[in-house]
């Protein structure tokens, strides 16, 4: 499909991709407008769906935020054109996060992302079981390079360091359900079936544990009397991958997370299988020691990598288009039916 009018049609294309990404919690912290003036996409944080116990610094919401915006990317390449990114545009609007400007490509212009367009709507985190076969190295190096074309770094640790990586996942998950703040607040999230809001993680699509205990899957329903899968054997050996960049900042948080969905996106695109592990990263003392006490090493999300069965989807809500303030109605918003038909 190409076009080069921002139309209802292309907008609602970009929108359903952006909504597509990942977020913590399924919380889908972003909304968008357009501002047709300079043919741009305006990308806010909603401060209705932010984390006080698990995400007080709003970290965990850049990195939902920056794999929107790469989905926008993708979309719009899709669309025919060069997206133009610029993040934290605007200093006196913080919850301004990015812009995204749809710009004619240039005939040298740089490598088109339009071939992972079809991953966008493929993409799920996948919290069952893999296979344990081996993703090939050519794969991922191709993540690899991926996440450094975001200016951000994806490490893939040798078994001892997996391991490590492993215990400071479980130390997390311990303490996040020893901390009655943190388990109500992740367990807020979670939906049961057809109660139709939009946001949070269906109890079924929740997964299994790992009866080994060896990979840390979050639990999110504890002792709540719902509906879950037994514990199941998961591999012995997993693949995981480290998302790090070398500053903390709030445009680096961005950055990984473009990062994040563009090797979500290279691994889909390959039959791989993913699902986010970030428990240890909601610790202070433990996100720091998944850096290996390196300085200028930032540890933003660790990724598990391998075979096996499609992730469940989740839901997406309905509201997350605005009108541009200075434009009026955004054709995005027309009808409500945008997101609503994602």
């Amino acid at each position: 499909m190409q076009t080069r009018e921002v139309d209802a049609t292309a907008v609602q294309c970009l929108l359903a991709a952006a909504v597509a990404a990942p977020s913590i919690h399924n919380t889908q912290p972003w909304r968008f407008g357009l501002d047709p003036d300079s043919r741009s996409v305006e990308v806010r944080a909603d401060p209705r769906r932010r984390l006080p116990m698990t995400d007080p610094d709003l970290r965990a919401q850049h990195l939902s935020v920056g794999a929107a915006i790469f989905n926008l990317r993708v979309a719009a390449a899709h669309l025919g054109w060069e997206p133009v990114v610029r993040l934290l545009p605007a200093g006196s609007d913080p919850d301004l996060l990015a812009t995204v400007q749809l710009t004619r490509p240039a005939d040298d212009g740089p490598v088109s992302l339009q071939h992972l367009y079809e991953a966008v709507e493929r993409r799920h985190t996948s919290r069952m079981p893999f296979t344990g076969r081996p993703v090939p190295e050519a794969i991922v190096t191709e993540m690899i390079s991926a996440a450094r074309a975001e200016s951000a770094h994806l490490e893939v640790p040798d078994i001892v360091g997996t391991r490590r990586l492993l215990r400071l996942t479980q130390a997390g998950e311990v303490r996040n359900a020893s901390h009655p703040g943190r388990t109500a607040e992740a367990r807020g999230w979670l939906t049961a079936p057809g109660q139709g809001t939009g946001y949070g993680i269906p109890v079924t699509a929740v997964g299994a544990l790992d009866a080994s205990g060896r990979v840390p899957m979050r639990d999110f329903t504890g002792q709540l009397p719902v509906p879950r899968l037994p514990a199941l054997q998961f591999e012995r050996h997993a693949q995981v991958a480290l998302v790090w960049t070398a500053w903390d900042r709030r445009e680096d948080w961005l950055r990984a997370g473009q990062a994040l969905q563009h090797v979500l996106l290279i691994a889909t695109a390959c039959g791989v299988r993913t699902s986010m592990l970030h428990q240890a990263m909601e610790w202070m003392d433990l996100r720091a020691a998944m850096g290996g006490g390196r300085q200028r090493r930032c540890p933003q999300l660790l990724i598990r990598f391998g075979y096996g069965p499609e992730g469940a989807r989740t839901p997406r809500a309905a509201e997350h288009a605005a009108p541009h303030p200075a434009s009026g109605p955004d054709p995005a918003a027309s009808g409500g039916k945008t997101a609503a038909s994602i």
